[in-house]
């Protein structure tokens, strides 16, 4: 098995899921029936043993409850990140108005989530029958997210955007969000595997190299949670993600620092 199978699996698998299509029982309204939620992922392939794993337990990175993908599977030897891009009619559905998420969006952050769960079940499960170890740290039993070890931090003990980074599939943007080529609006998934597959070099060596710094984020963001100076603050925007689960359960979701912006779709040029 290598990169360029996973990466054809995953396409068709994507194209070809009824579950990336919005049926007509589960529309919030008329225009998301038969929507499509995702367009074919791209992919980074890192190694396990990235140094940058160290850093990450830093803690003014993630934390020492952070695990490192020997932690998760000590015999791992290739990290895999990928990116689902949502399709354009949730982006632009999401881009009108800046004070309540759309519904298209709404059905990508819940539905596409549920979908993003099934890939990454299915890529372990072909890796895994091809005769290597692998798991999606997001999916296992382990995998834990909340205010971790009586942290105030709202976090995680395996982020998909440092593993994203450390790939190299993208950077952060002002918002936190990743910018990778295909931009930041869309889901990010990743997988360890015991398949040392060849890897790809990180195009950047700034945390913040693709973003522009431009500002836009801060003036969509309903919740004003983003700002120059200390980028967002989680808490402000989990509050605002609560009560839109309070009126949606159980969907949710916000995404407006994401669309209508330089790097909704692709690398914004500085």
């Amino acid at each position: 098995m290598n990169k360029k199978e996973i990466v054809s699996l995953a396409g068709e698998f994507i194209n070809h899921s009824p579950n990336n299509f919005i049926t007509k029982e589960a529309a919030l309204n008329p225009k998301c029936i038969n929507m499509r939620i995702y367009e074919p992922p791209i992919f980074a392939f890192g190694e396990a043993d990235d140094a940058l794993y160290i850093k990450y337990k830093s803690a003014g990175v993630i934390g020492s409850h952070f695990l490192s993908p020997a932690e998760w599977l000590p015999t791992a030897k290739t990290v895999i990140s990928f990116f689902l891009p949502f399709t354009e009619p949730i982006k632009k559905a999401n881009a009108i108005d800046c004070r309540w998420p759309a519904d298209e969006w709404l059905h990508g952050r819940y539905e596409g989530q549920n979908l993003l769960l099934q890939l990454l079940e299915y890529l372990v499960k072909i890796i895994s029958e091809a005769g290597f170890k692998s798991l999606a740290p997001s999916t296992h039993q382990r995998y834990k997210v909340g205010h971790i070890e009586d942290s105030m931090k709202f976090t995680s003990n395996w982020s998909e955007r440092h593993i994203a980074y450390a790939c190299g599939l993208g950077t952060f943007g002002l918002s936190k969000g990743i910018i990778t080529e295909k931009g930041m609006s869309g889901r990010l998934g990743s997988i360890l595997t015991t398949l040392d597959l060849p890897k790809d070099t990180r195009k950047y060596n700034d945390i913040y190299e693709y973003c522009t710094m431009c500002g836009v984020c801060i003036d969509r963001c309903p919740a004003s949670a983003i700002s120059f100076d200390g980028g967002k603050k989680s808490a402000i925007c989990s509050d605002f993600l609560n009560n839109v689960g309070k009126k949606h359960n159980p969907r949710y979701g916000c995404g407006k620092c994401q669309v209508g912006v330089p790097c909704e779709s692709e690398i914004p040029i500085k």
